[in-house]
């Protein structure tokens, strides 16, 4: 089971095929990546009327002490600023 903790979006004004693709090549060819005991963090393209809507998600997908992760993130001061600002850097690259 996965929860969703936090999720950014923005519109790269580019086409999807070339959006996807660039962000492939940025993520070593996966939209998804799963590590340590509890992150899984996903992107996405969609059409958007300027081009192309990503979207990046990360979810908990604990097996255990799945309660844990909440409250281990609100410890770790600046992770929802670190998530949003890796995400703008990342949709720099793209267009």
């Amino acid at each position: 089971m996965k929860k969703l903790i936090t999720e950014e979006s923005g519109v790269v004004e580019a086409p999807v095929a070339h959006v996807e693709r660039e962000l492939r090549k940025a993520l070593g060819g996966e939209l998804a990546h799963q590590g340590g005991w509890w992150y899984r963090g996903e992107w996405s393209v969609a059409p958007h009327p300027r081009g192309s809507l990503v979207v990046h998600r990360v979810f908990n997908v604990a097996d255990r002490l799945r309660w844990a992760v909440p409250l281990a993130n609100r410890f770790f001061i600046g992770f929802d600023e670190a998530t949003r600002e890796a995400f703008r850097q990342m949709t720099a690259k793209l267009s």
